[in-house]
């Protein structure tokens, strides 16, 4: 039995050997080479005969094997224990950066390693939110043309069915498929410019122009479909020789959609358009006496087809891209869209262009 336990050991001992010398096989070439001009002058400096040659290089083999083991061993314990952690983070058994820990001699490894954890943990993260987002995005889209496709197709109905030659209804009807195709239309066409912004296919042209002539066409173009007696849209008088760099037709989409919506939730009151020139810059400001907004609603204004709880509530038509489309045009001019608001006082939009 005793012998058999030897024999165990000491075919255990060749076997953790035969590993050893396979992590430390690559340093062979360098202990050698270093062995053999140890041998070398020891032989010439001390004139030593053959048969003390033969010894010391016997001697010189075993220490070799020695420090190859002891390297060898050292290695594969260093990459042991990297697999082990390697496979820990590939199982998801590691939730923290802090539970992967090393040897002293892997510090470095090892911080390398949790910052590949990090960015793999961000590139999870970001990965899931765009997965909800997508399912989320595809809900949005489905609810929002269901809605006024069935509805245009309920009209339609209706005056197949008899209403057409009903002269009290049948224009009524009519205008009313007719304004359920505009916001269908306009839906469709936010979503494009939605997709192609996001997906980076939005073509800009830079180029200087007079943003007093600018806005003054943007306002006359509006006053000419937009005539609530209740509200007054107004350019406040400014610098009239100001030339800011931009690309003009993306910036008058902005324009319209920021003073669209101010008019649309502005029962009375007044639209006011301001220009606040300074030396590198001009900020433009769209300021209204509407319904306002809630500092809680604010933060996410700007998000596709987020709709504020008290237009959800009422009958005001929106995509809610609108404000989406906005926030990445004026991004794309190196700029941010800031608000103001309060509810039941107005609200106020601003964003910089520049003139350099």
């Amino acid at each position: 039995m005793k012998q058999l336990k030897g024999l165990v050991i000491v075919l255990k001992s060749i076997n953790n050997f035969i590993l050893n010398f396979r992590f430390s096989k690559i340093f062979v070439k360098e202990i050698i080479t270093l062995s053999f001009i140890f041998g070398l002058l020891v032989f010439v400096l001390f004139n030593i005969s053959y048969p003390k040659l033969a010894t010391i290089t016997f001697i010189v083999i075993i220490f070799d094997l020695i420090i190859l083991n002891s390297i060898g061993y050292k290695r594969r314990k260093e990459i042991e224990e990297i697999k082990t952690v390697i496979k820990s983070i590939r199982k998801n058994k590691i939730f923290d950066e802090n539970e992967i820990v090393l040897s002293e001699n892997l510090k470095n490894l090892e911080g390398n390693i949790k910052a590949m954890f990090q960015r793999t943990q961000r590139d999870i993260a970001n990965m899931e939110k765009l997965g909800q987002a997508r399912t989320d995005f595809l809900g949005y889209v489905s609810h929002e043309l269901r809605t006024p496709i069935f509805t245009i197709q309920g009209y339609l109905e209706t005056l197949l069915n008899g209403a057409i030659d009903d002269p009290k209804v049948n224009r009524t009807f009519l205008k009313k498929a007719i304004y359920h195709s505009d916001n269908l239309n306009t839906l469709l066409n936010d979503l494009i410019d939605i997709s192609m912004i996001q997906s980076g296919l939005m073509s800009l042209s830079f180029r200087y122009f007079n943003l007093y002539n600018f806005l003054t066409d943007i306002i006359i173009e509006i006053q000419q479909v937009d005539k609530n007696p209740n509200v007054e849209l107004a350019l406040k008088d400014f610098n009239h020789q100001i030339e800011v760099y931009g690309d003009k037709d993306k910036l008058k989409q902005v324009i319209i959609n920021l003073l669209g919506n101010a008019l649309k939730y502005t029962k009375e009151g007044s639209v006011e358009v301001l220009v606040l020139e300074k030396t590198k810059y001009a900020t433009i400001k769209i300021r209204d006496t509407g319904i306002g907004i809630s500092e809680d609603e604010q933060a996410r204004i700007f998000e596709r087809f987020y709709r504020t709880e008290r237009e959800r509530s009422s009958s005001i038509p929106g995509t809610g891209l609108g404000l989406a489309i906005v926030k990445h045009i004026v991004g794309a001019h190196n700029s941010t869209v800031s608000i103001v608001s309060k509810l039941g006082e107005g609200s106020e939009f601003s964003f910089k262009l520049s003139k350099e």
